[in-house]
């Protein structure tokens, strides 16, 4: 049963892929999202799902759940994913950062009390965020055209295709007991779409195009991670010599359309979580 559960999921982001490719006549002139009319479309559709499910959880989520109790959530959740995150770390040749996660696992598994607690930070090992797109980037492998999946959210081609090597090798979809990986997986998408419940206001005042302003910073974004901040930040529609800096509240704002569109947002760091509780 789990591993029809397993082979569905992966179908679901390859099918979908193949949807979206195969619709590819409503084209636009913009090289980086050729299959806009199907990705507005799939847009709506998450935000849909966001605004009638996962939305309201996460208000009731954050309304039982003191503020420390979820702290410790979101430190075993995040504890989870550090192994795959060493892993690609290691894939990268960034040796001495996957052997820093492999510590910060061991360390929070054990004095942390599973995770519980995140002493690594406090031991000076900080929190990665790395995945095998990120990975295939890095080896020269092109991000290919911009996508949003189903209930996945926003991609590129590289990443969607990337995506169930991810889910399988990242907690919890690599937990067999059916009941427990579901139970994890839906605490972790209502904690992650709870700890960015702040900023909703801010992106609706932030952008005109919600979609488009969505996919630029999620391009960015990415491009940022594969380079390692290695790029500068360029905003479409800004002179890059004239234009104020936008600051940490919009990055913020988009992070949360980028975060709230992805129900199962399986590789994304705490650190924008994170900022946003702290608002």
């Amino acid at each position: 049963m789990q591993n029809v559960f397993r082979s569905s999921r992966a179908r679901l982001a390859v099918a979908a892929l193949s949807a979206a490719l195969i619709t590819g006549c409503a084209t636009t002139g913009n090289p980086d999202d050729p299959l806009e009319g199907y990705n507005r479309a799939m847009f709506s559709f998450n935000d849909q799902v966001d605004k009638v499910v996962i939305k309201p959880a996460a208000q009731v989520y954050e309304a039982v759940l003191p503020q420390p109790v979820r702290t410790g959530v979101g430190n075993v959740l995040g504890n989870l994913g550090d192994p795959w995150i060493a892993l690609n770390n290691m894939l990268q040749g960034k040796f001495a950062e996957g052997m820093s996660d492999l510590m910060r696992f061991a360390l929070n598994s054990t004095w942390g009390l599973l995770g519980l607690l995140d002493i690594a930070s406090e031991a000076g090992l900080p929190k990665h965020d790395e995945d095998l797109g990120q990975t295939l980037g890095r080896w020269g492998v092109g991000e290919g055209a911009y996508i949003v999946l189903p209930f996945f959210g926003p991609r590129t081609v590289r990443d969607a295709v990337a995506l169930p090597a991810d889910m399988m090798g990242n907690e919890p979809f690599s937990i067999d007991h059916v009941p427990t990986r579901n139970t994890v997986l839906g605490t972790r998408i209502v904690h992650g779409r709870s700890v960015l419940l702040g900023t909703d206001r801010t992106l609706e005042q932030a952008a005109l195009d919600r979609y488009a302003f969505v996919r630029d910073f999620y391009l960015e974004q990415r491009r940022y991670k594969v380079n390692d901040g290695r790029q500068e930040r360029v905003y479409e529609d800004f002179d890059e010599q004239s234009a104020a800096p936008l600051g940490e509240a919009v990055d913020v704002a988009a992070a949360t359309a980028v975060e709230s569109l992805e129900l199962v947002a399986i590789d994304r760091p705490a650190r924008t979580g994170a900022r946003a509780e702290q608002r």
